[in-house]
Parts: structure tokens; sequence; C-alpha cells
């Protein structure tokens, strides 16, 4: 690894430790741009954090965009991550579409419309989780990769989904609701009870049905993950964790909306060691 990918790496053992380990499985000559490309998504991710309006972070996005498809920044010299990135795309061949797509489809962080339908909230976590894992796929193996997009789509969907309702505390302190209205309005609640939480029964309704939906695209993952390439398996590990997520969010109910389901460093290492067995 270079000093930019080392940068990257060490930013994803504190910013996102589950991506960080899964990296550390995969082959070493891959390790440096799968780092590369998911500290590029922890960057995105946190743009809301740095921002007070969404204006300037849709300057900072589309200055990440520019760059991408070419743009020159003077900054990018100083910055590890756009550096790695840039050099991840180059020796890997990775599709600047995918990365444009992405940052378009990151622009709703930014403000807090509500989710219109669970088509559109599948939209979104395609467009960036299961973007991320075919991304990865294509640096681990990108004869093997296009075969399973079906395969990162659903995982994709199933593991944003669960990372939304792990972040629905956040998310309603913003002020912000990512279940989509249809659903709400299907369980007899609304953006509204989701905010303010008095209905508890209503904001345990809808985090049902949200577990519902991602089950639902992880069984369709799960069901056809035994014909995974080996080459392909390091992009999968942090979706193996999905299910231990949904398990510890199930158990808390109508508090998932208050309080974080915490699960333990040594339990999600265990699930993500036995999962690279398999």
């Amino acid at each position: 690894m270079n000093a930019n990918q080392t940068h990257c790496l060490q930013l994803l053992r504190d910013a996102d430790p589950d991506r960080y380990l899964s990296v550390l499985y995969a082959p070493e000559d891959k390790r440096g741009a799968l780092a590369a490309l998911y500290a590029f998504n922890v960057e995105i991710a946190r743009i809301r954090d740095l921002i007070h309006d969404p204006l300037p972070g849709e300057v900072r996005l589309q200055w990440w965009r520019d760059l991408i498809n070419g743009t020159e920044h003077g900054e990018a010299v100083g910055n590890p991550v756009a550096a790695a990135l840039l050099e991840a795309i180059k020796v890997h061949n990775l599709p600047r579409a995918a990365f444009d797509n992405y940052c378009e489809a990151r622009i709703f962080d930014l403000y807090d419309d509500p989710m219109p339908s669970r088509n559109d909230l599948e939209g979104y976590c395609g467009e960036t989780a299961s973007a991320l894992i075919q991304l990865a796929c294509l640096v681990l193996d990108a004869q093997k990769a296009p075969a399973h997009a079906d395969m990162a789509g659903h995982a994709g969907v199933a593991q944003a989904i669960t990372g939304l309702l792990r972040l629905l505390p956040l998310h309603r302190r913003r002020g912000q609701v990512y279940i989509p209205a249809d659903i709400l309005s299907a369980v007899g609640c609304s953006a509204e009870t989701v905010l303010d939480g008095a209905d508890k029964d209503g904001v345990k309704r809808a985090i049902d049905a949200m577990i519902a939906l991602a089950e639902d695209h992880l069984g369709k993952y799960e069901a056809g993950a035994k014909s995974l390439p080996a080459a392909l398996r390091p992009a999968y590990l942090p979706v193996s964790l999905t299910r231990t997520y949904l398990k510890g969010i199930k158990a808390s109910g109508a508090a998932a909306a208050d309080e974080t389901a915490v699960v333990s460093p040594l339990k999600r290492q265990w699930v993500m060691f036995r999962a690279s067995m398999r």
C-alpha cells in the first residue's frame, strides 16, 4: 500500500470498522483500492455532519463529481482519499458513471425531504450500497463481477436499509425520515409520528415493516450466495453482519428509534470470520 491508501485504511478503522475488517480479508494487492473506495464512501456519508445548509453540501458533492469525471482540482493533490480513489479508478478501470450516480443519490441526504416510496428507497440503496459492492467486485475480479450484479443489488439494499434503521436515532434528531411514505401509510403511521415518537406502537410497526423489507432482500441474496466465486466474497463480507444487526433492532422494538442497537466488536469480528470461512 502507498501512503494515500494507508491513510484510507486508517480512516476506515475508526469511521467504518466493518468495511475496514473486510478489507483485511481481501488479497493484499487489492486492499489499497478497496480502502480508497470505502474511504470515499465515508467522506460522502459525513458531508451532512459538516454543513449547516444543503447548498454547501451540494458544492462538496459536485467537487467529487467533477474530480472523478476528469475536471482538474488543485485541492486533490493534498487530499489522500481523492488521490487514492483516482488511482483505483484508473488501475481497475472503474466506471465513472457509477460514482456520479452515487453522488446524485447522496443529494437526498442533505435535505429533510421525505422518502416518497419503497421504489425510491430501493433505488437510493441501489445507487449507493449496492453500487459500492459492485465496484468492490470489479476491483477484486473484473471478469466475474458482472455476472453477479443482481446479487450485489439485493445485498446492498438489505445492508443499506439495515444501516438506515441503525441510524434512525440520528436521523430523527436531524428531522430526517428515510422510511418511505407508502410504507408508513400502510402501517398507519406518518413521518411526523416517527419524528415526535409519541406513538410507540406506530413507530414499532414502521420499524418492523422496514425490517421485513431488509429481510426480503437479504433472503434473496443469501439464496444465491453459495454460488459466489471465492474471489468476490470479500466485497460481501460486510453484508454478513446484516442479519445480526437486524436481530438486535428487532429485539429493541420501538426503542430502536431512540437508541442504536449495539453489537459488540468481538461479535462482529466472529460473524465476519465465520462468513469468510464458508
